[in-house]
């Protein structure tokens, strides 16, 4: 897949989705009530069925409607031999420089976009009052102790990435799946990163969620897996609901690559504050299974039985962010339409996907839609009901939260069995009988297709 540049612009601030996802409960500053915790989050009702939401479509469609993939849930505290054969211990390194006036912190290589504390419009070591010391590397990883005893011997890291515990159960998971190349292990799991300059909301935190598969290929044939895996991982996006004008492929140059890479693509956003890589994809060669390979004396080889040899397969990696996949969702999701504010979800990511509403407080229609939810909770749709104010303004509280199907309990309803069907991009309505309405949930799911009022559709 070549290269895509596309020329879109944010259409809103951060600000505004910060604000809109405090007030509707997807996410809230942690431990708020003590000051906060800098770049710490907590995921409310609405988010963590959003980001579970995430989780699950990036699974149903890697791991469960694939044979070639199985998964894989390790630990996270694991040997810390595993981060030195890996290179974490001696590598996994940023260049820190602090302002001795300020006390501030800042990544060396990031100073020319940071902010000064005293003077936000300016960088650091821009004006007289900043004092930065020279740049000295600094290891992301999170340290701790395993047991009673703090010493040397005891101390173990939190992982920075899900990616390791995937590579030392390589033999046991060919062996329990008696996999065969070329296939895949996924995993989703808690990564910690002790970042110099956390923010952007939650698209740089130090605790966050990967998505990641490692996926094993014959040596000699990574290039076309590689191919094929960045367009894969491109289209998942746009196929629940992100505007194809706000992604792009960019192909990292031989000065960006890892020293162990042989490859790596970038699927990038268009954040509002810049284009900035949600995904990689990156052709990470024997390396890692080499390195365990030699640290730990055990073989991690494939035994080919059709040539009767072994080989050490060449690994393509797709690795996403579930926080900043969930935090790009969200705002690419985002419109403002006059005094209505929308999140254009797809209903499969969408936290409530059907709100059930009487039109009125009497005449037997609560009742009849307490009936209608229980009929859909009954087939596994994430239902809201509400019986509050006039039905505009519950429209309009389900159009805010990303709802994308309501369903309104009427008199006719009460006559004939039918309600009313509307759809929050378009705002359309329809009959539709009771028995049948699961079904027409369902196809118009199947069906999605993001309808943005107003806005130019790429």
């Amino acid at each position: 897949m070549t290269e895509t540049r596309s020329k879109g612009k944010p259409n809103k601030t951060m600000e505004e989705i910060v604000s809109l996802c405090k007030r509707r409960g997807y996410l809230f500053q942690s431990s708020e009530i003590y000051g906060g915790l800098n770049s710490c989050w907590d995921y409310g009702p609405l988010g963590v069925e959003l980001k579970r939401n995430v989780k699950e479509a990036w699974w149903k469609r890697m791991v469960r409607r694939r044979e070639d993939i199985v998964g894989l849930d390790s630990s996270i505290l694991m040997h810390p031999s595993i981060w030195k054969a890996s290179g974490h211990l001696a590598n996994f390194t940023d260049p820190l420089v602090d302002c001795k006036v300020c006390k501030g912190r800042f990544r060396a290589d990031h100073i020319a976009t940071s902010q000064c504390p005293k003077k936000p419009s300016k960088c650091p070591g821009e004006h007289s009052e900043c004092d930065l010391t020279e740049p000295r590397m600094f290891n992301l990883m999170f340290k701790t102790f395993l047991g009673p005893v703090e010493s040397d011997s005891a101390v173990v890291y939190l992982r920075p990435e899900t990616a390791q515990g995937i590579f030392v159960n390589f033999q046991n998971v060919q062996r329990a799946a008696r996999a065969k190349l070329p296939f895949g292990i996924a995993q989703i799991g808690k990564a910690f990163r002790n970042e110099i300059t956390p923010g952007n909301f939650t698209f740089r935190t130090r605790e966050f969620e990967q998505m990641e598969i490692e996926y094993f290929v014959m040596p000699g044939t990574e290039n076309e897996h590689y191919e094929t895996w960045k367009k894969t991982r491109f289209d998942w996006y746009v196929e629940l609901g992100m505007r194809p004008s706000h992604l792009r492929l960019r192909e990292h140059g031989s000065d960006e690559l890892a020293h162990y890479a042989r490859g790596c693509a970038d699927i990038e956003y268009l954040f509002p504050f810049d284009w900035s890589e949600l995904e990689g994809i990156a052709n990470r060669t024997d390396y890692d299974l080499k390195c365990h390979q030699a640290e730990s004396g055990k073989d991690l080889t494939y035994f080919i039985e059709e040539e009767k040899k072994h080989v050490v397969p060449y690994v393509i990696e797709p690795s996403a962010g579930a926080d900043r996949g969930t935090l790009a969702f969200l705002l690419d999701a985002y419109e403002q339409e006059g005094d209505r504010t929308v999140l254009r979800l797809h209903p499969e990511l969408a936290p409530v996907q059907v709100g059930v509403f009487p039109l009125v407080k009497k005449d037997g229609m609560p009742e009849k839609s307490r009936e209608v939810m229980d009929l859909l909770l009954d087939h596994s749709f994430a239902a809201f009901y509400d019986e509050s104010g006039a039905i505009g303004r519950r429209y309009r509280r389900q159009d805010e939260i990303g709802t994308p199907y309501g369903v309104t309990v009427d008199s006719d309803t009460i006559a004939d069995g039918t309600v009313t069907l509307r759809l929050r991009d378009d705002m359309s309505q329809t009959r539709v009988k009771i028995q049948e309405l699961p079904g027409a949930l369902r196809e118009a799911t199947h069906a999605y297709k993001r309808v943005d009022r107003g806005v130019e559709t790429p």
